[in-house]
């Protein structure tokens, strides 16, 4: 696996900051790809991945955070698929579970955007320029669109990281799943993870301890997100969700899809997911998954 290259990007969309000042089957139900390498999408071919998506229950859109391009490209897709389907419902990774009132209020128009940024703690929390998601919001609120916080609190990612989930009290449980469906077992997720926590902390050495607690808080940032999906769409089975997330928790399915999809293994939920300026990495991981259904070619 080439990880080199796939550095810089992912640590844009993986669990870094952590640690810093700023924020060969297919599973039971999961769709299967629509080929061994993804779907290069460009202006030609745009409205042929729309009509492929209009099947998707949950589609992806996989970023670069500081790639403004990327978020012009992810509302341009918003765009369409609301005209093709107006219900669409909007998961966003730059908003935490607890703030989910807020964001409502704000849906509602009884804030306006500035409360919205301060009580969300946006640039604390998040830390990218709230222009690169602002027009994506503020579409939503103009066309009465659902939008959900789907993240972890900083507090309790950053304790994992740090101290490990047995670490964490009841009270700091409140916004993550049960710690008994926190799935661990993902052997090749750890192992790129781990060469390049190796590359990016310790010039190619590691602290086990360390990097199994950095381990244990990407895993529940995954779950926890993968968590507020699945039960929205539970609840609404007839709406589309649209994920934005960093590209690293959807890469070859091994973040949120796989564990969207464990979480709903009795319902018939294709996903699919697309790639903005894709990695130069290998278009396929070792049990033959392809890195994401399409790439998005600016």
């Amino acid at each position: 696996m080439k990880i080199n290259s796939l550095t810089p990007i992912l640590t844009y969309s993986l669990g870094f900051w952590l640690f810093c000042s700023l924020p060969t089957l297919t599973p039971p139900g999961l769709a299967l790809p629509l080929s061994k390498s993804p779907v290069i999408v460009t202006p030609k071919n745009l409205n042929k991945l729309i009509q492929e998506l209009a099947q998707a229950k949950i589609i992806y859109l996989g970023e670069t955070h500081n790639q403004i391009q990327d978020h012009q490209a992810q509302l341009q897709l918003i765009k369409l698929l609301y005209q093709q389907n107006p219900k669409i419902v909007i998961a966003l990774e730059m908003f935490q579970r607890p703030y989910q009132d807020v964001l409502d209020q704000y849906l509602q128009g009884k804030i306006p955007e500035s409360q919205l940024i301060e009580q969300t703690q946006y640039h604390q929390r998040w830390g990218f320029p709230w222009e690169n998601y602002a027009e994506i919001l503020r579409f939503a609120q103009k066309n009465n669109l659902p939008v959900l916080a789907i993240n972890t609190p900083t507090e309790v990612t950053r304790k994992v990281a740090k101290e490990g989930l047995e670490s964490l009290t009841p009270s700091e449980q409140k916004y993550i799943p049960p710690i008994s469906e926190i799935n661990l077992n993902s052997p090749e997720y750890r192992q790129m993870l781990l060469e390049i926590y190796q590359q990016h902390h310790h010039g190619g050495k590691s602290n086990s301890s360390d990097f199994e607690n950095f381990f244990r808080a990407q895993i529940l940032w995954d779950e926890t997100m993968a968590d507020a999906i699945a039960n929205y769409v539970k609840i609404n089975p007839d709406s589309q969700v649209i994920v934005l997330v960093g590209q690293g928790h959807v890469i070859y399915n091994y973040g949120i899809p796989s564990r969207v999809q464990r979480r709903l293994e009795d319902i018939n939920s294709i996903q699919r997911s697309i790639l903005f300026q894709s990695p130069d990495q290998d278009p396929t991981s070792p049990n033959n998954s392809p890195i994401s259904d399409f790439i998005w070619q600016h």
